[in-house]
């Protein structure tokens, strides 16, 4: 479940470095997981990566084609706003479908929030839509990178838990 709450834009991966952190130190030595701090450092590290790997991508979609600190507050807030809207609209489809609307429409949030800030900068409509294209795939860009340090953390764990 925390892996997913990643693609839904919710802390997941910092929900597995919790879980890594619990596993290493609280539990009882009778149980056998083999987490170590190397590992848990790793998974710590790539929570970080994740994070850091988002926020540039995101702010890079818009500030690259010359969008405004306005444009790029707007597009996170749209794509905050756009993600939850996703989820509960993909519910008709079984479990796939409020992930995959949580993902597009959280593109779609950045790509309205980016026009928006924009068009209160007082840029015209051309420019506006341009960077909000750019907040669209920036924001999808970044849950791809975001995810896939979220698939390495999982994947550090399961092992550390199944070995």
């Amino acid at each position: 479940m925390l892996w997913i709450g990643t693609l839904l834009g919710l802390p997941g991966n910092w929900g597995l470095a919790l879980l890594a952190v619990a596993l290493a130190y609280l539990v009882n030595d009778s149980v056998h997981i083999d987490i170590h701090s190397p590992t848990v450092a790793a998974i710590v590290l790539l929570a970080i990566a994740g994070e850091v790997a988002e926020f540039v991508a995101g702010a890079a979609g818009v500030k690259q084609l010359g969008g405004s600190r306005r444009g790029g507050a707007l597009a996170i807030v749209g794509s905050v706003v756009g993600a939850v809207a996703g989820v509960f609209i993909g519910v008709p489809v079984p479990i796939v479908g409020s992930l995959i609307a949580a993902v597009l429409f959280g593109g779609v949030g950045a790509f309205g929030g980016a026009v928006a800030g924009e068009r209160w900068s007082g840029k015209d409509w051309d420019a506006s839509i341009r960077i909000g294209w750019g907040a669209l795939w920036g924001k999808l860009l970044g849950t791809l990178l975001k995810t896939i340090c979220g698939t390495a953390m999982l994947a550090l764990v399961l092992y550390a838990v199944w070995t």
